[in-house]
């Protein structure tokens, strides 16, 4: 990302479907922590977010109803509004699709580049997604269904017009090598670049004639522009551009970071900047696609009824905790996994026990030992120096990997401080200090490096638990209003005045909540059992001989004469790569592999496997009925030794 004063973030605009679940509000959740980062840094933040309106499939579902598309989507968009408020999002602008200024900017765009030749009229003859409102060939669809949400295409012909999206595909594959982050993680460039562009790109078709729920074209009313050029602009048309007044889209576009789910990075990192290349307007600095937020069986969706109501989740446990266990349990840029039992874990862990019972103590003992104020006369101990190193590290950690849009690599960072400072309770033992009034200059040292650390603590997880952070600073007496930047002070302030509060997050009895919440949202855990039939057990002795590292792929390819296997290259942090054969072909592409980290069993013994000399495995696992996951790593260094 750029060093520029304006930050513009964007999140894609929703589909107005009738219960927006878990995973679109992991997007929602992570844009509004970087704008809620960038504000603490002093940066002028402008966070979008909004809903798609337009389309065949709304305009259906609106005559099912017996109302009209308006009225449809109205109802729906009020309720995720809703949500968003509930989730704390700190969007500084909702935009609809349907919104006046965006309907007349988006049809002075279409004549911008129908003026400009990259506009034709013509006809359409090929398979149809509904829901996911695509255009597919014979060679793209997948046995007679759409590749992107496996439900049956239908063919369709109709008058249309088509954007020459074929003339830029040269430009395109330019840019990509120009702008290195443009596209992230950098296996979605690798993916679009073979899958896509290499392939041929087709001209797109911008319009429909076989219903009436659009933008009407500009140079023919009896067409409407076809959904993605109605909602791609939006990033542009919300700040005022091709309308009265464009003074935002001078100061903020190019948008810093649009992110995006994986499964809509075609029409974001092709579609998109070739409109804006037509339109002669720059590209955002980086599209970033992060991972789906998955149940077991796969993909939540509202027709297989395995979706995650975060309303339940948010007003059970609090919007923080949801917050931060989205960011903190899931890679950003990988899938994860939800799972009710996981969540309680770490509100518990993470939470209660490590934040929570800081923040008690410590106000407890300034209260019990100094009336509720430190004194100002200190003396420092042997332990000092560790945690204020760890203090200083972790800030300074949890900028470098919010920067790069790491979310849980940061949380983890803050964490080691939290964790720190308990344990510097353990080393300093306040609780013998204070029985000696000879200790007194000692124990204020400590009390003192206590609040110090919850101080630091509070401004790090702030544009994660905005609600959080200034509970903290509540308890520890000082001024609810900071910046980012007093996260890099450490012993500036002389003293500290505590007020006890409320337990920040109480502990859960997990197994009431894992009932309760089944019974509630419909989602069932499958807890392993303890014993598990067939399984032979082994000592720790035993387990201990399997040598397990962190490894690094650096390269990736199909093992010829092999369907099942690729062939990995891989760091091992050694100085010296590692070749293992792994049959996982079934379930992923080369590119979608290198530069991701795995776990290596390195002391297997080598294995020739179809001419290719494996030296260990990697671990994977069974997730569902043919289908295997591999069990990725996130921020361990290569080589690292796995415990």
């Amino acid at each position: 990302m750029n060093d520029k004063k304006t930050f513009y973030i964007t999140t894609p605009i929703y589909y107005p479907s009738d219960k927006l679940h878990i995973g679109h509000t992991y997007s929602t959740v992570a844009a509004d922590t970087m704008a809620r980062y960038k504000r603490l840094q002093g940066c002028d933040v402008f966070f979008l977010t909004g809903t798609d309106e337009h389309g065949q499939k709304i305009e259906d579902k609106a005559k099912e109803a017996g109302v009209t598309p308006k009225e449809y989507v109205d109802n729906i968009v009020a309720g995720i509004k809703e949500l968003w408020k509930l989730m704390n999002i700190s969007n500084d602008k909702f935009i609809r699709t349907t919104d006046g200024y965006h309907e007349k900017a988006v049809q002075r765009i279409f004549e911008k580049m129908y003026e400009k030749g990259d506009i034709y009229k013509g006809k359409y003859e090929g398979l149809y997604c509904k829901p996911c409102e695509s255009f597919w060939t014979e060679t793209q669809a997948v046995d007679g269904k759409c590749p992107d949400c496996g439900r049956p295409v239908y063919k369709a012909e109709e008058e249309a017009y088509f954007f020459k999206l074929s003339n830029y595909a040269d430009r395109l594959v330019k840019y990509y090598e120009e702008h290195p982050g443009f596209i992230e993680p950098v296996s979605r460039q690798n993916e679009m670049i073979n899958n896509f562009i290499k392939p041929g790109l087709q001209d797109l078709c911008i319009s429909r004639s076989s219903f009436k729920w659009g933008i009407p074209v500009p140079v023919n009313p009896d067409h409407v522009i076809y959904v993605w050029l109605d909602a791609l602009t939006n990033y542009i048309t919300a700040l005022g551009y091709a309308g009265e007044d464009d003074s935002l889209y001078k100061k903020f576009w190019p948008a810093n970071v649009q992110l995006i789910g994986k499964d809509i990075v075609r029409f974001h990192t092709i579609y998109w900047p070739a409109f804006l290349m037509s339109l002669d307007i720059p590209c955002p600095d980086k599209v970033y696609a992060h991972g789906w937020v998955l149940l077991e069986g796969g993909k939540m969706s509202k027709s297989k009824g395995n979706v995650v109501d975060p309303v339940i989740l948010a007003e059970r446990y609090g919007v923080d905790a949801l917050r931060y266990y989205l960011l903190r349990e899931i890679a950003f840029g990988s899938d994860g996994v939800f799972s009710n039992e996981n969540l309680i874990n770490r509100i518990n862990s993470d939470l209660a026990n490590d934040l929570g019972n800081l923040l008690s103590r410590t106000v407890s003992m300034v209260e019990k030992y100094f009336a509720g104020t430190i004194p100002a006369e200190r003396e420092a101990s042997e332990y000092d120096a560790n945690l204020i190193d760890t203090a200083k590290t972790a800030a300074q950690k949890a900028q470098e990997n919010l920067d790069a849009l790491n979310y849980s690599v940061a949380l983890a960072e803050i964490w080691k401080l939290i964790s720190a400072t308990n344990k510097y309770i353990d080393e300093t033992t306040p609780w013998i200090l204070a029985k000696d009034e000879s200790n007194k200059a000692k124990l204020a040292n400590v009390m003192y490096n206590l609040c110090e650390c919850l101080r630091i603590t509070s401004v790090l997880i702030a544009p994660f638990m905005p609600a959080t952070a200034p509970k903290i600073r509540e308890q520890l007496g000082i001024e609810k209003d900071f910046v980012w930047d007093e996260a890099f002070t450490y012993g500036e302030r002389a003293t500290y005045s505590v007020v006890k509060g409320e337990i920040i997050f109480p502990r859960l009895d997990m197994q009431k909540e894992i009932e309760e919440l089944s019974a509630a949202s419909g989602v069932k855990e499958n807890p392993l059992k303890e014993e598990i039939e067939g399984i032979a057990k082994i000592d720790i002795d035993e387990f201990a001989k399997t040598d397990l590292r962190a490894a690094k792929i650096i390269d990736c390819f199909p093992v010829k004469k092999a369907k099942k296997l690729l062939q990995l290259t891989l760091d091992v942090g050694t100085g010296e790569n590692r070749t293992v054969a792994s049959g996982i072909a079934k379930w992923y592409k080369p590119e979608d592999l290198i530069g991701k980290t795995v776990i290596l069993v390195s002391n297997l013994k080598p294995a020739v496997l179809c001419g290719v000399e494996s030296c260990g495995m990697i671990l994977a696992a069974d997730a569902g009925e043919d289908d295997v996951k591999v069990v990725f790593l996130d921020g361990v260094p290569a080589g690292s030794k796995i415990r």
